[in-house]
């Protein structure tokens, strides 16, 4: 059962004679037929005892911070086993991490105990994010899971989270923790109020848990979660949780202090019922760009999804200001250009140039095709601001991966038709796993034409690569450059992104990478 407090107070009363008014106000004693006042008992008036006020009653909910708020009702039991015992150490050995992990956590963690509590859920699944993603609610893993509960693009649309251009409701916050726990739930029932099997089939599926229990049973062997054979992942991922919800529980015992977060709504879900530029949206709540993208990673681009959801997660203190803003500017959200279709435009090249859709563009002007005309005017909705204003959108996030060092120097390979993660890796002797992680992607993921991909490559044998800079002469080729220099010819065309130029012109300037080990430069 989960933890309860109460507390029962005892009322001790004394007896005392009592004692009724006359009509002049004197008090005389019951029975009594008004006496002379030289036969009147004169009395002592004697101060009231004061009476103990009630004490609060202590709840969860009473707390000022919500880690205790979550700690009073934790109930899974916590065995002694070897698993746990090196996950808790692992914990005790980096605060640091929990005190990243609360500061993440802080505008979501009330939020999400709220709705577990509603469902009567078990309050170890408040901790299943840092578990998944250390509560980083723009998480993506090599597996393709996205946002803080980690949701594969084929689980999610399965739990009704939709995945598009401007939307990706694995990370939306409150969507997802509503589609974890009805996950949860539902897996909990497969396998009969056993938290520990379903928390596991959370990690790995329901069909690979199934299968261990019945082998078990086949083999007249114990079910219980310590006894299955899983995957390695698996065997520690519900040992990592209940390792939290020890130290969440004990923290004085254990010397941890986690920083606290108040116990009490920070943030609330609002609809503005219409698309809007999130500088726009920004600028309505007082809040930066950055704080709200912070609040609502869902919106993968500048703008909420043109058809819905529009709805944002703002602090509490700042609705008032937005809504009021909302309703004395509605319907100017939204930034639109008028724009004039030029000889070798089409649709798909103006919606990537605006940073949005075809179906954007065909909707905003009421067209049923793609099919423009040179001359033609076109409605194109468009951001207010610079694309670098909007810090946390997709591409700014993709920009900052990509960028980050991970060798002696970079490549850049533009995807073609038939290209694949394995293909490029093999060509380039890398691994697609490293490919797939350098450009926040996964193993799995499917590429598309145009995307551009960086490659880290190292020296070997002894090579010293050095960045070269080589302004192109009157008469030189690709091939003549490739030989001075003892690089490929293909490798100058990649690393220049050379694939649609035929020549070269004079003063163009190539990088190239070169070992001077081989030449001098």
């Amino acid at each position: 059962m989960r933890v309860k407090h109460s507390w029962v107070f005892a009322l001790v009363l004394s007896g005392c004679q009592l004692t009724q008014p006359t009509d002049s106000g004197e008090a005389v004693s019951p029975g009594t037929n008004n006496p002379t006042p030289s036969k009147q008992t004169e009395l002592t008036a004697q101060p009231a005892k004061p009476v103990a006020k009630p004490q609060p009653v202590v709840t969860p909910q009473s707390q000022e911070d919500v880690w205790q708020r979550i700690a009073m009702q934790l109930e899974m039991p916590i065995p002694d086993h070897k698993l746990v015992d090196y996950y808790r150490t692992w914990y005790l050995k980096h605060p640091n991490h929990l005190k990243t992990v609360s500061k993440r956590a802080e505008p979501f963690l009330y939020l999400i105990t709220e709705k577990i509590e509603q469902r009567d859920l078990p309050l170890e699944l408040a901790l299943l994010p840092i578990v998944e993603s250390s509560f980083d609610a723009f998480a993506y893993s090599h597996g393709s899971a996205a946002g803080l509960w980690q949701f594969v693009p084929a689980t999610g649309k399965q739990q009704g989270l939709e995945q598009n251009f401007w939307y990706d409701g694995r990370r939306d916050v409150p969507a997802s923790t509503d589609a974890a726990l009805d996950y949860l739930t539902y897996l909990n029932k497969r396998f009969d109020g056993e938290w520990t099997h379903a928390i596991a089939a959370y990690n790995s599926g329901g069909g690979r848990v199934s299968r261990a229990i019945r082998k078990n049973n086949n083999l007249g062997k114990p079910t219980d979660f310590f006894s299955l054979d899983l995957p390695k992942e698996t065997s520690g991922y519900v040992p990592k949780l209940l390792a939290l919800a020890d130290i969440v529980a004990n923290q004085e015992k254990y010397g941890l202090t986690i920083p606290p977060i108040a116990n009490k709504p920070v943030v609330k879900l609002v609809d503005p019922k219409e698309q809007l530029d999130l500088a726009i949206a920004a600028q309505y709540a007082g809040i930066s760009v950055k704080e709200l993208q912070s609040l609502n990673p869902a919106y993968n681009q500048w703008a909420t999804a043109p058809e819905g959801p529009h709805q944002l997660l703002l602090p509490t203190a700042n609705i008032a200001k937005f809504n009021k803003a909302v309703s004395d500017n509605r319907g100017k959200g939204m930034k639109v250009v008028r724009y004039k279709v030029k000889s070798g435009d089409s649709v798909s090249v103006l919606a990537q140039k605006y940073n949005t859709t075809s179906s954007v563009i065909r909707t905003a002007n009421n067209m049923t095709n793609n099919n423009i005309r040179v001359g033609q005017h076109l409605l194109i909705p468009t951001s207010t601001k610079d694309d670098k204003a909007y810090a946390l959108s997709a591409s700014n996030r993709l920009a900052k991966t990509q960028s980050k060092n991970r060798g002696q120097y970079k490549l850049t390979h533009t995807v073609s038709s038939g290209d694949s993660l394995w293909s490029i890796a093999k060509e380039n002797k890398v691994s697609h796993q490293s490919l797939a992680k350098w450009n926040g992607m996964g193993p799995r993921d499917t590429l598309r034409v145009g995307q551009k991909l960086v490659i880290w490559k190292n020296s070997s044998d002894g090579a010293i690569i050095r960045t070269v800079f080589y302004n192109v002469r009157s008469g030189d080729t690709i091939s003549g450059i490739a030989s001075k220099f003892k690089v490929k010819s293909n490798d100058i065309v990649k690393w220049n992104g050379l694939n649609k130029q035929k020549y070269l012109k004079p003063g163009q300037k190539l990088k190239l990478y070169v070992d001077v080990t081989k030449v001098s430069v």
